[in-house]
C-alpha cells in the first residue's frame, strides 16, 4: 500500500468514527424516561469480576474443553520438514 492510499484509508477511518460519535447523544441519556427504574450500581469489585474475571474464567473453561476433547492423534509435517531420525541398519 502507497503513501496515498494509507492516507485515504486514514482519513476515511477517522470520518467514519466521528460521524459516528457525532450521531449518538449521550446527552439524551441524562433525561429519565417514563417507566425507567434503574437499580443500584455495582461496586469496584463486582464489576471487575462481571467485566473481567467472568470471561476470562469462561475462555479459560472453553479453551480446556477444546484441549481436552481434542481427538485429532494426526499431525500433519509440513512438506520441506527434514526427518531427524535415521533409519535402523542403514549405512552412509
Amino acid at each position: 500500500m502507497d503513501k496515498k492510499n494509507a492516507l485515504r484509508v486514514g482519513a476515511l477511518a477517522a470520518g467514519t468514527t466521528l460521524m459516528m460519535l457525532l450521531m449518538s447523544s449521550p446527552a439524551l441519556a441524562l433525561t429519565r424516561d417514563d417507566g425507567d427504574d434503574p437499580g443500584s450500581g455495582l461496586s469496584v469489585i463486582e464489576t471487575l469480576g462481571l467485566y473481567v474475571f467472568l470471561p476470562l474464567v469462561i475462555f479459560g473453561v472453553i479453551t480446556g474443553l477444546v484441549m481436552v476433547l481434542d481427538k485429532s492423534k494426526i499431525r500433519v509435517e509440513k512438506p520441506g520438514a527434514v526427518k531427524t531420525k535415521a533409519k535402523a541398519g542403514a549405512n552412509a
